[in-house]
């Protein structure tokens, strides 16, 4: 099967899309893989396999590897005598903004271009927050209190100490702070607004257990992946979660009751409905008092949380040959036609 890993893009998390492709490129070894790289000003690169290194990127290297166009249906290596096409499926591997938000989805549904990836209703639910949480309030899955504050509000809030300030629209623990003691609010409201003119204020519970589950849908089928409990430490930072990315080993499985399993697969299930078809997504929970909390949704997580399924190949491929697509429109003019006839034109 050939697969066109997408990666790279103009956001806070362009490093981390690299990190996630050279990763995804050691663990697809049963695919035909192509490497197609969003520079941060929106030119494509196709990246040959042999220089799929961090240094590639970093020194600018591949600015001397040929560039990409998009057409109907596929990306395009166009040159002097022709072309040639990157046909197959592609995997949006392009991490927060253009990839998340739906930029990325807008293009390749544009072009009829196949791909594995959150479609722009599921990236605009997902992206943000605050609609996260009011997706959670729809379907009937638990998330914790919270206040939304924008850049322009009174820093005013009613949420207890201590609690936890993120922007609404970044992945990755970026902009993330614990605030314990008021005199530390000014600080982590400044951080956050240096990434989002929006923030997310949630109660910090201490000691909560937090556990991802990832999972796809093939054949009107949910797949699920094992379930992992996360690092014990009050968060995951950047640092933690990215700084040793490359160990994609798989995870020991939760230990976990059946009853709570039960209860975060449901709790996936209607996350991801109809809304997540095409995409492989991770759901961060949290368990409080023997309930099941949404946390975020990760609709395209790093390296695809590969390290979460025990037989990860497989299931890409099965969801590669199950995705959905947008109905084409034809058009007939009759409406034109029948005015020109009715005006003898």
């Amino acid at each position: 099967m050939k697969i066109n890993i997408l990666f790279g893009g103009a956001s806070y998390e362009h490093e981390i899309s690299i990190v996630s492709a050279i990763t995804l490129k050691e663990k697809l070894t049963k695919f035909s893989l192509s490497y197609i790289f969003c520079d941060t000003d929106h030119t494509l690169y196709l990246i040959d396999a042999s220089k799929m290194k961090a240094k590639t990127f970093s020194s600018g290297e591949y600015k001397k590897l040929p560039k990409l166009t998009i057409e109907s249906g596929a990306f395009v290596q166009k040159a002097l005598f022709g072309s040639t096409r990157l046909d197959g499926v592609v995997l949006n591997l392009v991490h927060g903004g253009d990839g998340e938000d739906g930029t990325i989805a807008s293009l390749l549904e544009f072009f009829h271009v196949p791909f594995i990836g959150p479609r722009v209703d599921a990236s605009v639910l997902s992206f943000d927050k605050h609609y996260t949480k009011l997706l959670c309030d729809a379907v009937g899955v638990k998330a914790l209190e919270y206040e939304v504050l924008t850049s322009n509000d009174k820093r005013e809030l009613k949420t207890p100490l201590p609690f936890i300030v993120k922007p609404s629209r970044l992945g990755s623990s970026i902009g993330i702070s614990i605030v314990k003691e008021q005199s530390e609010l000014e600080y982590a409201l400044d951080v956050a607004f240096e990434f989002d003119k929006s923030v997310i204020v949630e109660p910090f519970v201490a000691g909560v257990r937090e556990f991802n589950l990832a999972g796809f849908k093939a054949g009107g089928e949910l797949v699920f992946s094992n379930i992992e409990e996360v690092s014990k430490e009050e968060f995951l930072d950047f640092e933690k979660k990215y700084m040793d990315f490359s160990d994609s080993q798989k995870r020991t499985k939760a230990d976990l009751s059946e009853a709570l399993e039960v209860k975060m697969r449901e709790a996936f299930r209607l996350v991801y409905g109809d809304l997540f078809d095409g995409s492989l997504i991770r759901c961060d929970f949290f368990v409080i008092d023997n309930e099941i909390y949404l946390n975020e949704i990760n609709p395209i997580p790093g390296s695809m949380a590969n390290y979460l399924f025990d037989d990860f190949e497989g299931e890409l491929a099965r969801l590669a040959s199950s995705l959905p697509s947008k109905k084409r429109i034809t058009t007939q003019y009759s409406y034109i036609h029948s005015i020109s006839q009715a005006k003898g034109k």
